[in-house]
C-alpha cells in the first residue's frame, strides 16, 4: 500500500516493513492519543482484529486487543467523519482521494493503515467479506492521498495518475471544493472512460444564489452545478461514505449489465416487493417474466410460486429449488441482472442455499465469461460464513434489499455514463449560422455606455442574431409613445401587453408592472400611465426607462418554459432549463448542464425535468415541434461561447408548441468577462467549446489544397474509413503493434476530446472531401509538455501533408503555452525520424527499449 500525504509518498512493504515501523513508532503512539476523541477512532475500536494484529506485532500493548469482547468479528472497517476520506481495509485496489482535515485524524489514519498491514501479515489468505451487517467494508487502497491545500498537486493530477495506474480499478473522491474546474473536468472525463470514478461531495445544503439577479441565477444553486459537472464528466455521485465504498466494491466485483432490467429471486414475498418498489423509485425496470420462462418455472417450482417478478419460490424453498429457479433466470434473455435473496428460516439451511448459488453462478460465469450477467445477493440474518462464501465467489452481497438495489443501479449508472462519454452526437443543422459580429456589437455598445443590462430592443436583436424568435417588442419612453406603438400592432389584428421597462426591477409582476390583453390605444395609454405610477411608488430608487409594448401572444396549448445562462464562481457558465412562468422558483422544476451543448446533450438536459413529459402529445394537445426546444438550448450555449461578456441570460417564458418556440420575455446581463481558466477558448467555460478559430484552408505540395479543422465526435465514421486506407505496416508504425480491428470505444476516445489538454486536427482533401490525415497532441495536467501522434493515408504519403500537419500542431502547442513537444517513434520509421530532425526535434534512443527513439522539441 502506498500512502501519499501532501505530495509526500510513503511506502511500506516486504523487507522495508521493520524500518518503517521503527520510524513510525512514535508517530503511532502520538496518533493514538490525538485520535482517541474522534469518531474515527471510536469506529477503529469497534474492529478488534486490527488491534489484535497490531498488538501481536508489538505495535500496541496486549490490553488493546482485549478491550472488546467481540474478538471473533472478522470485519475490518473504519468510518471517516468530519470531512475525512480514505480509510482502507480489504484488498481490492481502489484509489481514494480526499482531504484529511486535522493532524489527529491523519495520525489515526496511519494507525489504521499499519494495523491493516499487520493484519495482512497475520491472515494473508483469509477471504474478506463484502459487507458487515452494519457498516461497509472498505477495500484496501492501491494508494491513499490527502491533498491538503493543493498548492502543487490537485485532483486533476491525481486523476491522471490513477487513470493510468494498472493496480487501480476504481477511483474514489471526497470533494469539498474544486479550484481548477477546467483541469478537473478534463482529467475526470479521461479517467471515467477507462475506470469507474465515484464521488461524494460535502456541503450539499449550502444556500447558493440568494442574490441572483434573474430566475435563471436563482435556480442555479451551487450544489446543482457540481451535480451537473459530475454528470458531464462521467462521474458517479453518491450521497455518503457508506454508499461511496459500496459503489466502488460493487463496480470492482462485477461488470455492468447491458440494461436496467432486474430479475429478483426470493423465498420471502415481502422483501421481494420492497426490492421492486425501490428498483422502480431509482429508475430501474423489473424484468418481465415471459410466457416461455413462466412455463419453465412452472415445471420446477410449486404451484404456489408468485408467477411473476419478484419470483417468490415460497418460504420452504431449499437449495435444489433455488438452483432450479436460478438456472432458468440465468438463461433468460429478458433480464439483465439477477438479485438472489434469502430470508433465513428453520426449514432450509441458508449456508447450503448459498453454497448452491455460488456453485451455479461460478459454472455460469465460466461458460459465459465476459457476457455473464451480474448476480447480486441478499442473505438476511445470515451467519458470517455465508457472507464469506458469497464474497469469496465474487458475488456482491448486501444486508438489505435497499442496498442491493442501489448496488445494481450503480452498475446501471456506470454503464450509462460510459456510453454517454462515447456517444456520437448528431450533426448541427447547416442552416444555423449566427450573426456573431452583430451580436458582439450590441453587447459592446452596452458596455461602452457603462450599462449592466441590455434594453428590451437590444435583447430582441441579440436573440435574433442567433435565430431565437421573440415577440415583436417596442420600447416607449411614455404613455403617449406606447399608444402609438400599440396602434401599429392593432392594425395587424393583434392585442397588446404593456410591461415596465427598468434595469433595476427584475421581476415585473412584483410591482404590478404587467398588463395583458389590451385592445385599444386608449387602454394602452391608461395602462402605461398606471404601470409607471405603481413602479415609482413601489421602487422609488429604481431607474425607469418607460414601458415595453409587445404583441400579446395567446397560445392556449403552448408550454411555458425557462432557459438561460448563469455564471458560477467555480465552473463558469452554466445552462439552466425548466418549467417557466411566474412561479418558477416555487415549482423548482429545473436541470443544469455545462456548455457547450450538442443536440444530444440538450435533449438529455430536457429529459431530466418533469416538464419534459408535457412536451410530448397528450389528450388533445399535440407534441412540441421536434428539436425546437433543444435547438434553442444549443443556440444559447453557442451565444455564451461567442460572447463571454454575456454574464447572465434569462428567457422566461419561452412558449413551445407544435409550430415551434417563441420568447415572450428575456433579460440579458453584460459585463467584462473575467477569465476563470487557463488556455484558449471561452475563458468562462469549464468544458472548452469547439475551437473553430483553428479551421484552416491550406495548400500542400503540388498545389494540393486541404481543409483542416479540429476533430469532432461525429467524425467517428470518417476515422474508420481513414483506417481502411492505411496499410498494416503503417498501422504498426503508428500503434507499435499489429492492429486488426478498431472498436467503437477505441475510436470514440480518439474523436471525443474536450479540447482542453487534448487536440486533434483532421485534414480533408478539398476536391474529394475525403479524410486524408489526422494529427493529435495531448498535454500534461500543468500545460508544460505534450505528446504528439500522426497518421496519414498510406496512398497519399510523400506529398507534404505530414510536414504541414506537424507544423500546425507545433503552432497550436505554442499558442497553448506548452514548452515541449515529445513523442516515441520506432527506429525503423526512418521517414518520421528524418522529418522530426528537420523540424528541430532532438532524437535519442530510448534506454529502456532500444527499438524506440524519443523525439523532443523545445518550443
Amino acid at each position: 500500500m502506498a500512502v501519499a500525504v501532501d505530495a509526500a509518498r510513503t511506502a511500506a512493504a516486504g523487507s522495508a516493513w521493520g524500518g518503517v515501523m521503527r520510524a513510525m513508532s512514535m508517530l503511532v503512539k502520538i496518533g493514538i492519543i490525538a485520535g482517541l476523541s474522534s469518531t474515527m477512532v471510536v469506529q477503529m475500536l469497534a474492529q478488534p482484529r486490527i488491534f489484535m494484529a497490531m498488538a501481536q506485532d508489538g505495535l500496541l500493548p496486549g490490553w488493546a486487543a482485549r478491550i472488546h469482547p467481540r474478538h471473533r468479528t472478522p470485519h475490518v472497517t473504519t468510518l471517516i467523519t468530519g470531512g475525512i476520506v480514505a480509510i482502507a481495509a480489504g484488498f481490492t485496489p481502489i484509489a481514494v482521494l480526499g482531504e484529511l482535515v486535522s493532524i489527529g485524524t491523519l495520525l489515526a489514519f496511519v494507525i489504521v493503515s499499519l494495523g491493516v498491514l499487520a493484519l495482512r501479515r497475520r491472515e494473508p489468505d483469509r477471504p474478506r467479506p463484502f459487507r458487515t451487517p452494519w457498516v461497509p467494508v472498505v477495500p484496501i487502497a492501491s494508494a491513499v492521498v490527502s491533498l491538503g491545500d493543493s498548492i502543487d498537486v490537485d485532483f486533476g493530477d491525481l486523476l491522471d495518475f490513477f487513470a493510468m495506474d494498472r493496480r487501480t480499478r476504481a477511483i474514489l473522491l471526497y470533494i469539498e471544493s474544486i479550484k481548477d474546474a477546467r483541469k478537473f473536468m478534463s482529467a475526470a472525463r479521461a479517467a471515467a472512460r477507462v475506470k469507474p470514478v465515484v464521488v461524494v461531495k460535502s456541503g450539499r445544503m449550502a444556500q447558493g444564489a440568494k442574490a441572483a439577479a434573474t430566475h435563471t441565477g436563482a435556480l442555479a444553486g451551487a450544489d446543482a452545478v457540481y451535480d451537473a459537472a459530475f454528470r458531464r464528466a462521467g462521474i458517479l455521485r453518491v450521497s455518503d461514505l457508506r454508499e461511496l465504498f459500496d459503489c466502488a466494491e460493487t463496480l470492482g466485483r462485477v461488470g455492468p449489465p447491458p440494461g436496467k432490467r432486474l430479475a429478483i429471486l426470493t423465498n420471502g414475498g415481502g422483501i421481494g416487493v420492497l426490492a421492486i418498489d425501490r428498483l422502480v423509485e431509482l429508475g430501474g425496470v423489473p424484468a418481465a417474466i415471459t410466457p416461455a420462462i413462466r412455463e419453465r418455472l412452472d415445471a420446477v417450482l410449486p404451484r404456489t410460486w408468485s408467477g411473476s417478478n419478484p419470483v417468490d419460490i415460497v418460504g420452504d424453498a431449499d437449495a435444489a429449488r433455488y438452483a432450479a429457479a436460478l438456472d432458468v433466470l440465468l438463461s433468460d434473455s429478458g433480464n439483465d441482472a439477477i438479485l438472489v435473496m434469502n430470508v433465513q428460516t428453520a426449514i432450509a439451511p441458508a449456508d447450503e442455499i448459498a453454497a448452491t448459488v455460488v456453485d451455479l453462478v461460478g459454472k455460469y460465469r465460466r461458460q459465459h465469461h465476459r457476457s455473464a450477467k451480474p448476480v447480486l445477493a441478499v442473505w438476511v440474518g445470515a451467519e458470517q460464513k455465508v457472507i464469506e462464501a458469497l464474497s469469496a465467489a465474487g458475488i456482491p452481497n448486501y444486508p438489505t434489499e435497499d442496498d442491493a438495489v442501489r448496488g445494481f443501479m450503480h452498475l446501471v449508472r456506470h454503464r450509462e455514463v460510459v456510453e454517454e462519454l462515447t456517444r456520437v452526437p448528431p450533426a448541427m443543422p447547416d442552416a444555423f449560422v449566427p450573426d456573431v459580429a452583430a451580436a458582439k456589437q450590441i453587447v459592446a455598445r452596452a458596455l461602452a455606455d457603462g450599462r449592466k443590462w441590455l434594453d428590451p430592443i437590444e435583447v430582441k436583436e441579440l436573440l435574433g442574431a442567433y435565430d431565437i424568435p421573440m415577440v415583436a417588442t417596442f420600447a416607449a419612453a411614455n404613455a403617449a409613445q406606447a399608444a402609438a406603438f400599440a396602434a401599429q400592432i392593432f392594425a395587424q389584428g393583434a392585442t397588446v401587453v404593456v410591461k415596465i421597462n427598468s434595469r433595476d426591477i427584475v421581476h415585473k409582476s412584483d410591482v404590478g408592472g404587467v398588463v395583458l390583453n389590451l385592445t385599444s390605444p386608449e387602454a394602452v395609454r391608461t395602462a402605461a400611465t398606471d404601470i409607471l405610477a405603481r413602479a415609482k411608488a413601489a421602487r422609488p430608487e429604481a431607474r425607469i426607462s418607460g414601458v415595453i409594448v409587445q404583441v400579446m401572444v395567446v397560445k392556449a396549448k403552448a408550454r411555458e418554459l425557462i432557459l438561460g445562462l448563469a455564471d458560477d464562481p467555480t465552473f463558469g457558465m452554466v445552462i439552466v432549463f425548466g418549467r417557466g412562468g411566474t412561479a418558477v422558483e416555487i415549482i423548482n422544476d429545473k436541470a443544469l448542464a455545462l456548455p457547450p451543448l450538442d443536440l444530444h446533450l440538450a435533449n438529455d438536459l430536457i429529459e431530466r425535468t418533469r416538464v419534459s413529459r408535457l412536451l410530448r402529445a397528450y389528450r388533445d394537445v399535440p407534441a412540441v415541434k421536434p428539436d425546437a426546444v433543444p435547438m434553442v438550448l444549443v443556440k444559447v450555449a453557442q451565444l455564451a461561447a461567442d460572447i463571454p461578456d454575456v454574464r447572465e441570460l434569462d428567457i422566461n417564458p419561452l412558449l413551445a408548441d407544435e409550430n415551434g418556440v417563441m420568447a415572450v420575455d428575456a433579460r440579458v446581463a453584460v459585463g467584462q468577462a473575467e477569465p476563470k481558466f487557463r488556455g484558449s477558448g471561452p475563458a468562462n467555460f469549464a468544458v472548452r467549446a469547439y475551437p473553430s478559430q483553428w479551421e484552416r484552408h491550406l495548400q500542400v505540395r503540388d498545389h494540393w489544397r486541404v481543409f483542416v479543422r479540429p476533430i469532432r465526435p461525429e467524425d467517428e465514421p470518417l476515422i474508420h474509413d481513414l483506417l481502411r486506407h492505411v496499410t498494416p505496416h503503417d498501422l504498426r508504425l503508428r500503434f507499435f503493434a499489429p492492429m486488426k480491428e478498431f472498436s467503437h470505444e477505441f475510436i470514440a476516445r480518439l474523436t471525443q476530446l474536450d479540447y482542453a489538454r487534448a487536440m486533434a486536427f483532421v485534414a480533408f482533401d478539398e476536391a474529394t472531401r475525403e479524410l486524408v490525415g489526422v494529427v493529435r497532441i495531448h498535454s500534461d495536467s500543468i500545460y508544460e509538455s505534450g505528446e504528439y501522434a500522426i497518421l496519414l493515408r498510406s496512398d497519399l504519403k510523400g506529398r507534404g501533408l505530414g510536414w504541414t500537419l506537424m507544423q500546425l500542431i507545433i503552432e497550436y502547442a505554442r499558442s497553448e503555452g506548452l514548452k515541449v513537444i515529445s513523442g516515441d517513434v520506432l527506429q525503423e520509421n526512418i521517414v518520421m525520424l528524418d522529418m522530426c530532425r528537420n523540424l528541430g526535434f532532438q532524437v535519442k534512443v530510448d534506454l529502456a527499449e532500444s527499438d524506440i527513439c524519443n523525439v523532443r522539441l523545445k518550443l
